[in-house]
């Protein structure tokens, strides 16, 4: 059994971010199509559902099998994929909580290291994804990623940013960032 990251001051930055720009975006596309890389919890599934997006236009990925079958049984439609490894459409909006700390080799197990870890300086997982999404992403599209202020090396340079939101923790700050192709 694998450890489900549980929502955490990221996870509620997220979806505060989901809950304020998807009922925007579905007066224009009502049709929209929503896709969460590391579904984990749920939580940013159910935040696409409790926004307008159709159940059947919410998509999740996860590379733990525990997340998927979790989240499955909250009738959402997961599959496990290691990024977008097994997934095949595009979406209008693809939301991503990455592993984005830099790695810590002293104070961190392997077990929590796979879900709070994005590599040696904590943007190899992000930077990976965000390579991937340009394939996944659908015309007018975005992408929200939450990253933190201790992650160092981001590559945007195909995408257009901009900070939807940021919040202040004692020790870094995190960071919602909307990018467009």
């Amino acid at each position: 059994m694998q450890l489900i990251y549980e929502p955490a001051e990221d996870s509620f930055l997220l979806e505060k971010i989901i809950l304020e720009k998807i009922p925007e975006m579905l007066k224009k596309k009502p049709n929209l199509k929503f896709l969460e890389i590391g579904v984990g919890s749920g939580i940013q599934l159910e935040a696409a559902l409790k926004a307008g997006v159709k159940k059947t236009n919410i998509h999740g990925v996860d590379i733990n099998p525990d997340a998927i079958t979790h989240c499955r049984k909250k009738e959402f439609e997961c599959k496990l994929s290691n990024l977008f490894e097994n997934v095949r459409e595009s979406y209008d909006v693809i939301v991503f909580n990455p592993p984005y700390l830099p790695e810590d080799k002293e104070n961190e197990d392997e077990e929590s290291k796979k879900i709070t870890t994005g590599g040696k300086t904590g943007s190899e997982i992000p930077n990976k994804f965000l390579k991937q999404a340009k394939q996944h992403l659908n015309k007018e599209g975005k992408i929200y990623l939450l990253v933190s202020s201790l992650t160092k090396g981001l590559n945007f340079k195909d995408y257009k940013e901009k900070v939807a939101a940021e919040e202040k923790l004692f020790f870094e700050k995190l960071l919602v960032y909307e990018l467009k192709l």
